[in-house]
């Protein structure tokens, strides 16, 4: 056994029997979770140098790790997985499953640079940003940027 999924809401652990596990609701799965909230073949966890990762498998509800959603992530030992809105706590230990000296760096490389600036940020598309009108009182404007990311039309009120 390469270590436990033990579900936040109650219920039996999940042991990890394998080195590559795919999670959804179909049968095929290696760990099957029948909610229909939960892709036909949602997520992968894979054992790479002691420790596990979990990668989206283009899911329609998504994966987080320790409240945060990601595309793919190392999971640290006590980490929270969120399988749609169903979450475990993943529970091995790192050196008994080889691993020596710290943690792998994660490569989120392929991420970062399939977003723009604004995107990471979390300014891309529309915004609504308050803005003064000049007389003292807030109006809302419309503010979108182009594929550079200049901002478009910073003056056109919304209505």
């Amino acid at each position: 056994m390469y270590g436990e999924l033990i579900p936040l809401g109650g219920g039996d652990p999940i042991p990890l029997l394998k080195k590559d596990l795919l999670i959804g609701r179909r049968e095929s799965c290696a760990i099957v979770l029948r909610f229909p909230n939960v892709s036909a073949h949602h997520c992968r966890l894979t054992l790479n140098g002691g420790y596990w990762f979990v990668k989206d498998e283009g899911s329609r509800n998504g994966v987080k790790v320790n409240d945060v959603r990601v595309t793919e992530k190392r999971l640290d030992p006590g980490d929270t997985l969120a399988v749609a809105k169903h979450r475990y706590e993943i529970q091995y230990s790192p050196a008994d499953l080889g691993a020596v000296g710290p943690p792998p760096v994660e490569d989120l490389s392929s991420d970062i640079f399939n977003r723009s600036l604004l995107d990471r940020a979390g300014l891309s598309g529309k915004d609504q940003v308050p803005m003064s009108d000049g007389g003292g009182r807030s109006r809302r404007y419309d503010v979108t940027s182009d594929a550079a990311g200049q901002i478009k039309d910073p003056n056109r009120p919304v209505d």
